[in-house]
C-alpha cells in the first residue's frame, strides 16, 4: 500500500526542510506529537524514501561575498537521446552548474549556476553555455536572494 502523507507528516517535513538539525523534541512540540511518535513518523518517512537524506549547506560568511545565483532555461534544437546525452555530458564539465534538470514543457533544461558576479556569468554564457551541443535558446534570470533562508539579523 502506497504511503500518503497526512497533515502532521507535511508539517514535520516543512520543519525539517527549514532546519534539518532541529531536535526531534522541538519538532514534536511544534506539531503536537510526543517525541516518540514524532520520531516514529520521521523514521518511517526515511525508510520509505520520502526523506532521502540530510544536507549541509555551506556558504561564505559575508552576504556580500556570496556571488550570484543564476537560473538558466535552455532549449535544444532536438530532443533525441544523442542530443540530450551530449548536452548533459558537457554541462557536467562546467563547475558553476549546481543543478541541471531535464524538463517537460516549453524548455528542455533548467539549470542553476553560482558565479562570483554577473560579469563572470556573462563569460560563462558566451564561452560555455551558448557553445553547448544543440543549444538554440538560453534565458537567464538572476536571483536577488534565497527567500527560504533566514536573513542575517532577521527572524
Amino acid at each position: 500500500m502506497p504511503w500518503v502523507a497526512d497533515e502532521l507528516d507535511r508539517a514535520i517535513l516543512r520543519l525539517l526542510q527549514t532546519d534539518g538539525r532541529k531536535p526531534n523534541a522541538e519538532i514534536a512540540q511544534a506539531v503536537g506529537l510526543s517525541p516518540s511518535a514524532c520520531l516514529r513518523r520521521i523514521r518511517m518517512m526515511e525508510d520509505r524514501g520520502v526523506i532521502r537524506g540530510y544536507t549541509v549547506l555551506t556558504g561564505p560568511q559575508d552576504e556580500d561575498e556570496r556571488g550570484v545565483d543564476v537560473v538558466v532555461q535552455v532549449t535544444l534544437d532536438r530532443q533525441t537521446d544523442d542530443y540530450l546525452s551530449r548536452f548533459e555530458n558537457a554541462v557536467r564539465k562546467c563547475p558553476e552548474v549546481r543543478e541541471c534538470f531535464l524538463m517537460g514543457g516549453n524548455v528542455d533544461y533548467w539549470l542553476r549556476l553560482r558565479t562570483e558576479s554577473v560579469a563572470a556569468y556573462e563569460a560563462i554564457h558566451g564561452e560555455v553555455l551558448s557553445r553547448l551541443p544543440g543549444v538554440t535558446r538560453i534565458s537567464s534570470s538572476f536571483a536577488m536572494r534565497d527567500a527560504l533562508r533566514p536573513r542575517r539579523g532577521r527572524k
